[in-house]
């Protein structure tokens, strides 16, 4: 064996990995790496940064392993590669266990405690780890600049992204909308689309839900339905909370629909029901049986197994459009033109493959109910009440807790999982406005549905649909670009690019990057009260 090169007999591989480290450490090799290359052409590495306020997994092993590969190769292949280190310090996690760890809530933010005291706990909280995470960098041979790192709450890193977001700014790719976002009550704070999107939000939910029973204005009917009786529009909902905020119900203009003559099978009742012809069977399932002669309804009694119904008229969803209804839980009005609220109207966007093909639309808590609203003339108002402070707030607050207007309800969590640990009432909200629609003869169908519903990645607490206030960057009008261009790039394996990255990018939204917290960077924004000048 030629000098210089140590024989192993044994294989020890913590022995071999002290060994080369301590080469690596006594002869500088790394700091060489990059000396032994001045005035080479640079290959710019950033690390993507760890947050530093957890401890590494082996998560973090397997992802610095792979990045380390481009480095290397690109410091072989003679590129000056300086591999600069980063810490990330800003953002919910952090601001959560901060607030953990002080027994605070948001709320208490600038009230118990201070703003800048409690940045002053973040930032101490944040670093508390890096010993370990230097220690693990070492440890796996991963060659980084650690001794000078970027860190995400510093004056320099913070100037950089002013300077970015002031770029995008004078290219008119940045504006302030008022619109219904995906919200995080448990975190306090609006989320992104893509945090939406995360593996994992999505979660199976079994939630009560409500096919309920909206009264039509008789004198509303056009003929075709006149001398009928009394009519119900059939609305189906897997979020009953939303309920009292409705304030339109929205038809397919093409879609055939029907009107059923039948019973209530909670309250017995005579009723006649409208929904779409292709759900009939659907939504008269179980307890009920057709029949084909209408003089077959009066024979039925309250304790016969099968309630009968009989198909008695046919149309089209474009003549219902103006029919107006009661207000469902009359609890409050919409500060805003009340009287264009209640109202049949059309969109594109109703189908026939669930429920009942009308859709409950109560625009404070959806982004198609919203939109859909808007484009109703008259335009649909949502329900929206005055607060303390004269600003108008949906019914329920930003800590998913239904407003004092919704009276025996006021205060309660629209959802059991917003309560602290063992707080939450056997029955959920859902539940109990069941119940009440039940008794008030206003629900034809209550059952348990399971399906997929977003959760936030931080708190794995279901989010809402809210209207917030948020400064957005205007991904739609440069989202086409930005797919060409991800076509270009040689992707390995390909399926990772063409696959769930290129079409989360063809389908982009704009991106809300505001964030209702204290621990982040400011956004240098200021505006005049009257929002004329910025």
């Amino acid at each position: 064996m030629s000098a210089g090169f140590p024989e192993y007999k044994g294989l020890n591989l913590p022995n071999v990995a002290e060994e080369i480290l301590k080469y690596w450490q006594d002869n500088n090799i790394f700091e060489k790496s990059v000396t032994t290359r001045e005035n080479a052409e640079p290959y710019v590495f950033f690390e993507g940064p760890p947050s530093a306020n957890g401890l590494p997994g082996v998560h973090h092993v397997l992802a610095r392993a792979i990045k380390d590969i481009f480095p290397r190769y690109k410091t072989m292949k003679g590129y000056q590669v300086k591999r600069k280190a980063g810490w990330d310090t800003h953002g919910l996690p952090i601001e959560l266990g901060v607030e953990k760890e002080l027994g605070i809530t948001k709320e208490d933010i600038g009230k118990t405690i201070s703003v800048e005291d409690y940045n002053t706990a973040c930032r101490k909280a944040v670093m508390r780890y890096t010993d370990v995470w230097n220690n693990l960098t070492q440890k796996m041979g991963y060659w980084v600049d650690m001794d000078d790192p970027y860190i995400t709450y510093e004056p320099k890193y913070m100037e950089t992204v002013w300077w970015l977001l002031k770029e995008i700014y004078s290219k008119n790719l940045m504006y302030k909308g008022y619109t219904i976002q995906p919200y995080s009550p448990k975190a306090g704070t609006g989320l992104s689309s893509h945090e939406v999107n995360q593996p994992g939000a999505y979660q199976d939910v079994t939630d009560t839900t409500v096919v309920a029973q909206f009264k039509a204005l008789e004198n509303t009917l056009p003929d075709f339905l006149q001398n009928e009786g009394t009519i119900y529009f059939l609305a189906w909902t897997t979020t009953p909370w939303t309920l009292p905020s409705n304030t339109a119900l929205t038809v397919g203009p093409k879609i055939d629909y029907v009107l059923v003559e039948t019973y209530n099978q909670y309250t017995f009742k005579p009723m006649n029901v409208i929904l779409a012809k292709p759900l009939v069977n659907k939504q008269f399932d179980g307890k009920f049986k057709r029949v084909e002669e209408k003089s077959a309804l009066l024979e039925y009694k309250d304790n016969d197994k099968k309630i009968p119904y009989f198909v008695a008229k046919e149309f089209k969803g474009k003549d219902l459009v103006g029919i107006k209804y009661e207000q469902l839980l009359p609890y409050a009005l919409p500060n805003n033109n009340p009287e264009n609220a209640f109202r049949v109207i059309a969109g594109d966007f109703v189908t026939t493959e669930d429920g009942t093909g009308i859709v409950h639309t109560a625009p404070t808590f959806g982004a198609d109910d919203a939109l859909v609203a808007k484009q109703a003339t008259p335009e649909i108002p949502p329900l929206l009440v005055k607060d303390e402070n004269d600003n108008l707030v949906p019914l329920v607050d930003l800590q998913g807790r239904f407003r004092p207007e919704m009276k025996e309800f006021g205060g309660k969590y629209v959802k059991n999982e917003y309560y602290n640990d063992g707080e939450a009432p056997e029955r959920s909200i859902d539940v109990e406005l069941a119940i009440k629609l039940k008794e008030e003869n206003k629900a034809f169908k209550v059952e348990k549905y399971k399906h997929n519903y977003p959760h936030c990645w931080r708190t794995d607490k279901p989010i809402l649909y809210y209207p917030l206030d948020s400064w957005f960057i205007k991904i739609t009008d440069v989202k086409w670009r930005m797919h060409e261009l991800n076509t270009r790039i040689n992707w390995k394996p390909e399926s990772t690019g063409t696959g769930r990255f290129g079409n989360w990018l063809a389908n982009a939204n704009d991106w809300n990057l505001s964030r209702s917290r204290y621990w982040g960077i400011p956004l240098p924004i200021w505006r005049t009260e009257d929002g004329k000048e910025e």
